[in-house]
C-alpha cells in the first residue's frame, strides 16, 4: 500500500521535520499574498474615516484611489494566497488523498493535543459563525442607508432581501466547493483560505454601493459555509469515540456564543459607528483565524499524499489516529447498495446511495432536521431583529434583547452536549427538537402581548435561540456518525446542504415579494419541521453514543454472502 510505504519511509520526505504540516507547498506566495490582502483591506478604511462627520454614511460616495488600489492589492492577493496553497500535481495529489481514510483511535485517552486543537477550533467555528449571523444586524442599517424596501421602508426600489440572499446562496455554495478543497489543499490549507477571505470580505463595510456589499456578501458566505464542515470532519478524525459525540455538540453550541458576541458588538458599536463597523471587525478576527492555524494539524493523508510521511507521523502519534484504506469498506458499502437494488438493478451512485433501504430512514430524520434548522436560522432568527422592530422595540434595545437572551441559554448548550454525549444521542436530539418546536408556537401565539415587557420576552426567546444553536450542533454531530466511511462525507454535506438550501428558498420568496414574513410566521415555519423532525428520530434514528463509527451503520447493512 501506497500509504503504508510511506509511513514506513519508503517513499522520500519532501516535509521538513518538525512542522507537522505547518508548511505550505509555495510559502513566499502564501504570505506574500496575505501581506497584499491586508493592505488593501486596510486601504479601504480612510474613506470609511473620511465619512465620519456624516454618520459614516458613504451611500454615493465617489470610490478614491487608495480604495481602487487596495481593491486591486486583494484580488492579486488573493490569487497569490491560492497559489501558495495549491500543491504541486494537484490532480495526483486528489486521487491520493481519496486512497485513505484518517479515523481516531476509539479507546484513546484525550491527550492535551486534543484539549488544544478543542480550543483553537471552537474559537474558528465562533468567528465563522458571527460572519453570516451579522447579516441580521446590518439588514436594517442597510436598507436605511441604501434607501432599500424593507418592512420599516416598504417605499423602496430594491428589496433589502438580496443582501441576506447572496449570503445564504454563499454558504450553500462553500459547503460543497470546501469538500473538494479539503482534499486538494488539505484541511489546515482549507481553514487559512477562509480566514483570509474573512478578512478581504471586511472591505465590504466601506464599499459605497450596494451592489459591492452585496459581491462581497457573497464571498463571505462561501468561506463561512466551508469552514465549519472541514472543522467537524478534522474532529472526527482525531476525538477518541468516548469524547467524541458531546465535544463535537458543545464546538457546535459555539452558535451561541457568536450571537452573544454578535448582538453585542451591534449593541454596543453601531449607535457611534453605523453597521459598517459590523463588516470591518471582520479583518481583525480573519487574521486572528489564520494566526491561530499554527495550532491545527494538517491532514495525515493530505501529507502522505505529498510525500511528508514523516509529518503524518508526527500527527498520527500526536493525537492517536490511524490510516485506513477504504478498499474494503468502499467494497462492503457497494455490496450492500447492489443488494439494495435489486438483482440486475444498478447499484446507486452519488447522493442516492444515502436513500438505499440500509440509509434511507436516518437519512429521512436529518434531512427533515436539517430543514427545521435551517428555516430557524435562516428565517426566523435572520429576520428577528427586523420583527421585533415591527414590534415598537428599537434597534439598539432589540439587539440588547436579543444578546442577553442568548446569554442566559448558553448553560443550556453544555447541557445539551452532556446529555448527547452521557445520555442518549437519538433521544437528545428528539427532545431538543420537541421543546424547540413548542417554545416557537408559544411565541408566535404571545409575542405580540409581551413586547412592552422586556423580561418576558427575554423568557420566550430563551428556548427558540437555545434551540438554534443546539440543533445545529446535534445535526453536524450527528450526521457525521450515522453513516459508514464511504458515505460520511456525502452524508455530512447532504446534511449542511439542505439546512442552507431551505434558507436559500425563504430569502428568495422574500426577494420576490419585498416583504419580510411577520414573526409569528416566521416561528411556524421553523416549529413544523423540527415536531416532524422529532417524529422521525423517534422511528428511524440510530443511537450513536458510546459506538465506534464503524458499528452504528453496519447492522443495517446485510453481511456479505
Amino acid at each position: 500500500m501506497a500509504d503504508a510505504r510511506r509511513l514506513q519511509g519508503a517513499v522520500p520526505d519532501r516535509g521538513k521535520p518538525g512542522r507537522a504540516g505547518g508548511g505550505f507547498p509555495r510559502p513566499v506566495f502564501f504570505w506574500a499574498g496575505a501581506a497584499a490582502c491586508t493592505a488593501g483591506a486596510l486601504l479601504h478604511l480612510p474613506m470609511y474615516l473620511h465619512a465620519r462627520h456624516m454618520g459614516y454614511h458613504m451611500a454615493g460616495m465617489p470610490m478614491d484611489n487608495a480604495m481602487f488600489t487596495g481593491m486591486a492589492l486583494v484580488v492579486v492577493g488573493t490569487a497569490a494566497v491560492i497559489a501558495g496553497l495549491l500543491p504541486r500535481h494537484a490532480s495526483t495529489v486528489r486521487r491520493q488523498v481519496a486512497s485513505a481514510r484518517v479515523r481516531a483511535v476509539d479507546d484513546a485517552p484525550l491527550r492535551p493535543a486534543h484539549v488544544a486543537l478543542l480550543v483553537v477550533l471552537s474559537l474558528a467555528v465562533t468567528i465563522d459563525v458571527m460572519k453570516p449571523m451579522t447579516l441580521s444586524f446590518v439588514v436594517p442599517g442597510v436598507a436605511k442607508e441604501y434607501g432599500l424596501a424593507s418592512p420599516l421602508n416598504p417605499g423602496g426600489s430594491i428589496p433589502v432581501s438580496w443582501l441576506p440572499l447572496a449570503g445564504i446562496s454563499g454558504t450553500m455554495t462553500g459547503s460543497f466547493l470546501w469538500g473538494r478543497l479539503g482534499d486538494r489543499i488539505g484541511r489546515r490549507g482549507s481553514i487559512l483560505l477562509a480566514g483570509m477571505l474573512f478578512a478581504t470580505t471586511a472591505v465590504c463595510g466601506a464599499m459605497p454601493g450596494f451592489a459591492w456589499n452585496v459581491a462581497m456578501c457573497f464571498l463571505m458566505g462561501t468561506a463561512a459555509g466551508g469552514l465549519i464542515p472541514i472543522a467537524f470532519t478534522l474532529l472526527a478524525e482525531t476525538i477518541p469515540q468516548r469524547h467524541r459525540g458531546w465535544l463535537m455538540v458543545l464546538i457546535g453550541g459555539n452558535v451561541t456564543l457568536a450571537y452573544i458576541l454578535t448582538s453585542w458588538l451591534a449593541a454596543s458599536l453601531t449607535p457611534t459607528y453605523s453597521w459598517r463597523i459590523l463588516w470591518l471587525a471582520g479583518l481583525p478576527t480573519g487574521l486572528l483565524l489564520i494566526l491561530l492555524n499554527r495550532w491545527i494539524p494538517e491532514s495525515p493523508r493530505y501529507l502522505l499524499a505529498t510525500g511528508r510521511p514523516r509529518e503524518a507521523r508526527e500527527v498520527l502519534a500526536r493525537y492517536g489516529s490511524t490510516v485506513q484504506q477504504i478498499a474494503e469498506a468502499e467494497e462492503e458499502a457497494e455490496a450492500a447498495a447492489a443488494r439494495a437494488a435489486g438483482p440486475g438493478a444498478a447499484p446507486p451512485t452519488g447522493y442516492r446511495r444515502l436513500f438505499t433501504a440500509a440509509f434511507r430512514g436516518p437519512t429521512l430524520a436529518l434531512t427533515v432536521l436539517a430543514i427545521g434548522a435551517g428555516l430557524m436560522a435562516h428565517s426566523f432568527q435572520m429576520w428577528l431583529p427586523t420583527n421585533l422592530g415591527r414590534l415598537g422595540i428599537t434597534e439598539v434595545s432589540s439587539d440588547r434583547v436579543l444578546r442577553d437572551s442568548a446569554l442566559i441559554s448558553l448553560p443550556l448548550n453544555v447541557l445539551t452536549a452532556l446529555l448527547y454525549g452521557l445520555w442518549s444521542s437519538r433521544r437528545t436530539v428528539i427532545t431538543l427538537t420537541g421543546l424547540t418546536a413548542t417554545a416557537l408556537v408559544a411565541l408566535a401565539v404571545l409575542a405580540d402581548s409581551v413586547a412592552g415587557h422586556g423580561v418576558w420576552l427575554r423568557l420566550l426567546l430563551l428556548v427558540p435561540l437555545w434551540g438554534i444553536s443546539a440543533t445545529a450542533a446535534v445535526m453536524a454531530a450527528y450526521s457525521t456518525e450515522a453513516y459508514p466511511t464511504p458515505l460520511r462525507a456525502r452524508g455530512t454535506s447532504w446534511a449542511a446542504g439542505i439546512s442552507k438550501a431551505g434558507g436559500v428558498a425563504i430569502l428568495a420568496l422574500s426577494v420576490a415579494a419585498v416583504a419580510v414574513p411577520p414573526l409569528g410566521v416566521t416561528a411556524l415555519l421553523g416549529a413544523v419541521p423540527l415536531a416532524l423532525a422529532a417524529l422521525a428520530f423517534a422511528l428511524f434514528g440510530p443511537e450513536t453514543r458510546g459506538r465506534r463509527l464503524d458499528e452504528i451503520a453496519p447492522e443495517r447493512i446485510p453481511a456479505r454472502a
